[in-house]
């Protein structure tokens, strides 16, 4: 006897397969929407923080900076230099998150499935990184030259990207790469160990499993673990922060990153090396 068809019920729900080509495309898709627009709304913090530590002396506090700003430049001062930041932050959050779902599949599935997950966390983000900070590097160089200039080195993410690559070839957008690297990948590994443990450690305390939580509550957990990653992460990165904009505002033709770098912390000095921070901890925090 031929089985009976159910009435009143369509096909079963079909999500997105777990480790699929449109699973990693849709993590990629969210770490654009995670860091492209998040990074754009915060462009007030970072524009202060990035003038504080390439001149500790520009401003008095955080508050007296931005009413200076707005008061001769207006709120489009305030967001000076959103442009690259989107556009770059973009392609780097897509990199991040795709290539951190796909590294942490391939090397915690594929080759070492039985390594530690931390351990597997840490190897996957700095992976990711690796590979994200090719595509943010040329954009961070011209939001860096940009907001530390004054008056600035150019108006626009276009005519900014023009004038590098006129004066100093492709190469000059890259010339803060090796310190970018070891900004974002230590702050990526601690961003996502810290994250996924903390969240893990939550909820384990309150005894439940995650699905047994409404998705409000899930978000809060989520939302504090980020946060408790982000001053982490903030913290560990920090002194790369700092050299990557001095080097992309100070760095001389020709000069090679090591003597920069030499140069500039002999200017600054350990203390130099923390200016900002506790501006970039509240950005940071937030963002994560």
């Amino acid at each position: 006897m031929a089985a009976t068809k159910m009435q009143g019920r369509g096909p079963p729900a079909k999500g997105i397969e777990l480790y699929s080509g449109t699973y990693f495309g849709a993590c990629a898709l969210g770490g654009i929407i995670a860091c492209g627009p998040t990074h754009t709304a915060v462009t007030p913090l970072d524009l202060v923080k990035c003038r504080r530590q390439v001149d500790p002396k520009i401003y008095s506090s955080n508050i007296s900076a931005w009413r200076s700003i707005a008061a001769k430049e207006g709120v489009r001062g305030v967001f000076f230099g959103w442009g690259p930041t989107f556009v770059g932050y973009c392609l780097q959050g897509g990199g991040k998150y795709g290539f951190y779902e796909s590294f942490k599949y391939l090397y915690g599935e594929r080759l070492f499935p039985n390594m530690n997950k931390t351990v597997v966390y840490l190897g996957a983000s700095a992976s990711a990184e690796f590979i994200a900070d090719i595509a943010l590097c040329p954009f961070e160089a011209i939001k860096v030259r940009m907001q530390t200039t004054l008056p600035p080195f150019a108006g626009s993410l276009r005519e900014g990207w023009g004038k590098v690559v006129q004066k100093e070839g492709v190469a000059g957008l890259y010339k803060g790469l090796l310190p970018l690297w070891g900004r974002q990948i230590p702050y990526t590994m601690v961003k996502f160990a810290t994250f996924e443990t903390t969240v893990a450690y939550i909820y384990k305390t309150l005894g439940k499993p995650k699905e047994s939580y409404s998705t409000l509550q899930q978000t809060g957990v989520s939302f504090l673990g980020g946060y408790i990653a982000g001053i982490g992460c903030a913290a560990i990165s920090h002194p790369a922060d700092v050299m990557v904009s001095k080097l992309n505002s100070d760095r001389q033709p020709g000069e090679s990153a090591g003597k920069a770098m030499s140069r500039i912390y002999g200017n600054i000095g350990f203390k130099g090396l923390w200016n900002g921070l506790p501006v970039r901890i509240v950005m940071i925090g937030t963002l994560t």
